[in-house]
């Protein structure tokens, strides 16, 4: 028998973040994976501004970007079966996101480099991914959660955790043995994917050939030189059960406006739209894609599934660590399921409109989707929230019992907006990964005194024009989470409401030392 406060079930992005969360608040946690090693492939490989925020409170965000590839460009093209017809509009991600973001951009970072990466980092904290274990089943009980482990050769295992917490994908062990729904479909459009070199050289712009039976999309993956092909297999090769890159190169070439001359790698796979449930069963949570899987648009799924670790992890070591009132755990399901059935419903009726057939499709594909991004990317205010939206720096949790108070334009559970980079760093301050508060211009006396008592980190900034065009308000309170969300917005410095607030959660806002 083995005891842990957590047992985190699969190593994908979602509970490698999860692991990392809890590490680097020194919460002892198990890691398994019914995998025989790091994952091959890389399906999932777009890393979103918010995503990279989050490493950046890691202390590791720059180095991504360094093992990435920053997609600045996307190019429309009106596509034909004979030739890459001609250009509708390109799209600069940087000017999309310039200002609202340390990273305006998005990245390409293959996901199992991707991995790899997080891998490295679990170890440098002391943490190893188990190999070949696989969850069978559990239990749970007033205290805890006894689950089943078999590791190589049938040899079983228990485990006694405080929480478990299922990372393990679509198929999830830890949903199928909680009994919870998992409603939703599967387009039935099939889709290609490929990793290749072409004859022009590497390419860095995202390009993407519309028609009328074709969506095909090429942008970096590797920089190695590989492109990522993405796109609907033709109608008349969908049905066959086995097909190779060969028997559609026909098709992808010409469309595309390219000569591959490379494959390092071909697979055909369907698109599931479907959210769970529950996100929550007493002591068993549903992390990424356990809980929710998306179309492909925008880039969304994986990032999605990391906002779940980030959310989760933190809240876990405080309730473990005692800082919080284990009631703080009942936040996790609501701010994360709202954004969850948001996000696959939006994407979803942008997914069926691109890949419809006949005349919705074509009309989509040619006229109503470049038209919209045309008008969107025409002015600032469209750019930027187009950019927040793919980004996933809009998501916020204005309904959370977590989120309280307004001060300028920023509300409770608002991610804590950044003020630019002619400022100073207000981002800097939240590597701490834990709670602070923050102030733009004065900071009172009473305010001083009431953080010294509470043992809460004050930052004082200097008040500026980013943080004026970020909607803060000068000398407003801001009471910043360990996820770099605002808790409490208090336009006066009110202490009595951040005591009343740290008060409801039983929250201790730093971690007690010996």
């Amino acid at each position: 028998m083995s005891t842990c406060p957590v047992l985190i079930v699969g190593a994908g992005p979602t509970g490698l973040n999860l692991s990392l969360a809890l590490a680097r608040r020194n919460v002892p946690h198990r890691l398994i994976s019914d995998a025989n090693g790091p994952g091959e492939q890389s399906r999932a490989m777009v890393v979103q501004a918010r995503t990279l925020e989050f490493y950046e409170q890691f202390g590791f965000a720059r180095e991504v970007v360094k093992q990435g590839i920053v997609a600045e460009k996307a190019h429309v093209r009106d596509g034909t079966k004979s030739g890459p017809g001609r250009a509708l509009l390109s799209i600069s991600f940087k000017e999309m996101g310039s200002g609202l973001s340390p990273y305006p951009f998005a990245l390409a970072y293959p996901q199992d480099d991707h991995e790899q990466f997080l891998i490295d980092k679990l170890k440098e904290a002391g943490v190893e991914v188990e190999w070949g274990a696989k969850l069978t089943g559990f239990t749970q009980g007033e205290t805890g959660v006894n689950a089943t482990i078999e590791r190589d050769a049938g040899k079983l295992q228990q485990v006694d955790a405080a929480y478990i917490c299922g990372c393990d994908g679509a198929r999830s062990c830890v949903r199928e043995t909680l009994q919870v729904g998992f409603p939703g479909g599967t387009y039935e459009q099939l889709f290609y994917v490929a990793d290749v070199k072409i004859a022009a050289g590497f390419v860095r712009d995202l390009w993407i050939s519309l028609g009328e039976h074709i969506l095909s999309l090429m942008f970096p993956v590797r920089s190695s030189g590989m492109q990522r092909l993405i796109g609907l297999v033709p109608a008349e090769l969908s049905d066959q059960q086995t097909l190779s890159f060969e028997e559609i190169r026909g098709h992808v070439e010409p469309l595309l406006g390219i000569k591959v001359t490379e494959v390092n790698w071909f697979s055909t796979y369907r698109v599931h739209h479907r959210v769970a449930d529950k996100f929550r069963v007493n002591r068993a949570f549903l992390v990424g894609d356990a809980g929710h899987i998306h179309s492909p648009a925008g880039g969304q799924g994986m990032n999605t599934g990391i906002g779940d670790a980030i959310n989760l992890g933190w809240k876990l070591a405080h309730v473990l660590q005692g800082r919080a009132d284990v009631s703080l755990l009942d936040s996790y399901e609501p701010e994360r399921i709202g954004f969850a059935r948001s996000l696959v419903s939006t994407t979803d009726r942008a997914f069926t409109g691109m890949v419809a057939e006949g005349l919705l499709g074509e009309f989509t594909r040619r006229i109503a989707a470049p038209l919209i991004f045309a008008v969107a990317t025409r002015f600032t205010l469209s750019r930027h929230a187009l950019f927040r939206t793919v980004s996933q720096t809009r998501i916020h949790y204005p309904d959370s019992a977590l989120s309280q108070g307004t001060a300028g334009d920023v509300h409770g559970g608002d991610r804590l907006p950044w003020t630019g980079p002619d400022a100073d760093d207000n981002f800097a301050a939240l590597r701490s990964l834990d709670w602070q508060a923050h102030v733009y211009g004065d900071v009172q006396e009473g305010l001083q005194t009431a953080c010294r008592e509470f043992n809460l980190p004050l930052h004082r900034f200097a008040w500026s024009e980013g943080a004026k065009q970020a909607g803060i308000k000068r000398d407003a309170l801001y009471l910043v989470r360990p996820d770099g969300y605002v808790a409490l917005a208090s336009a006066e410095q009110n202490v009595i409401e951040l005591k009343s607030y740290a008060d409801r959660f039983c929250l201790h806002f730093a971690e007690s030392r010996p």
